[in-house]
């Protein structure tokens, strides 16, 4: 069933790996870095192909906060009707074009690219007797079971023990707290949603993945874990510029940011200057010129 991935993954490792042997990329530091960073090539091959989607998934969110108002004013409306308001919910998504899954597609499409990865890495380390699979040569298998990273085997998991144990624990925490990074990122700029089922994903996004990857790390090949690591640091560089180009929303309108100051300036005396200045809703406009007095003349 996920064959076609695994043959896209293979091609993808296989052609960045003959880029790298070409231009000289060979072992240092008990590395082999034409197979080390063919992984990593790996990664920003498939997030240059997935940047499209992620900018998507960023408008989507922003549609989604652009309604909250919407929402708020329906949840009053048909408090303790359920079944009303879930279908009044539906229809304000339908005609504002918003998509409360929106969020979770991304990693969705990610997952059989992640699966296809474990595989073929996994294949590596378990003595093949189909090496030639997926497109390999037996050369190119024979070279890619041998790599190293930092002396341990790319195909290795924490179980083999040893420097292998210790490289998979390190890269390991660095994989999960990326990844609890990257969601809180997302979170810390949009705000937690009004909307339950919205509010669940986010919570999902926030804490149940980097539990789970708790658990997973003691089955995931070496090479695996850098891969999901590399991920996540590029991630949180581009979910920064992507965050940065399309800023969140508050009750459906954009974020002031805040005044910058000078050099020996108060940033918080500025605001407060600020809204105090600011007209008050509900007050009349002055008129700087009525009740003041008359140039004079000569």
């Amino acid at each position: 069933m996920l064959d076609p991935i695994y043959y896209a993954v293979s091609w993808v490792m296989l052609a960045w790996h003959w880029v790298f042997d070409e231009i000289g990329v060979g072992e240092w530091l008990s590395t082999n870095w034409d197979w080390v960073l063919s992984i990593v090539f790996l990664v920003l091959t498939v997030r240059g192909i997935l940047f499209p989607l992620f900018v998507k998934q960023i408008r989507s969110q922003r549609a989604m906060q652009a309604i909250q108002p919407k929402m708020k004013a329906l949840q009053e409306k048909h408090k303790g009707d359920r079944e009303t308001l879930q279908k009044e919910m539906m229809e304000l998504y339908r005609t504002e074009k918003a998509n409360p899954l929106m969020g979770c597609l991304p990693l969705l499409i990610q997952m059989p690219i992640f699966l296809g990865v474990f595989h073929v890495i996994r294949r590596l380390d378990s003595g093949q007797h189909n090496p030639t699979l997926y497109g390999w040569s037996e050369t190119l298998f024979h070279s890619a079971s041998d790599a190293e990273l930092f002396g341990v085997s790319i195909g290795a998991t924490l179980r083999n023990g040893g420097l292998a144990t210790v490289l998979c624990v390190i890269f390991g925490v660095i994989m999960i707290a990326t990844t609890y990074l990257t969601s809180r990122q997302m979170i810390l700029k949009t705000g937690w949603s009004e909307d339950p089922q919205q509010r669940m994903v986010q919570r999902l996004m926030l804490y149940g993945i980097p539990l789970t990857m708790i658990i997973s790390v003691s089955a995931f090949p070496l090479g695996l874990i850098l891969y999901w690591t590399t991920t996540n640091i590029f991630s949180l560089g581009q979910q920064f510029w992507v965050l940065k180009k399309y800023p969140p929303l508050v009750n459906g309108k954009p974020v002031e940011p805040k005044p910058k100051a000078k050099k020996g300036e108060d940033v918080e005396l500025i605001e407060a200057q600020r809204k105090a200045l600011a007209p008050k809703v509900g007050a009349k406009p002055t008129n700087p010129k009525k009740g003041g007095s008359k140039p004079k003349v000569g």
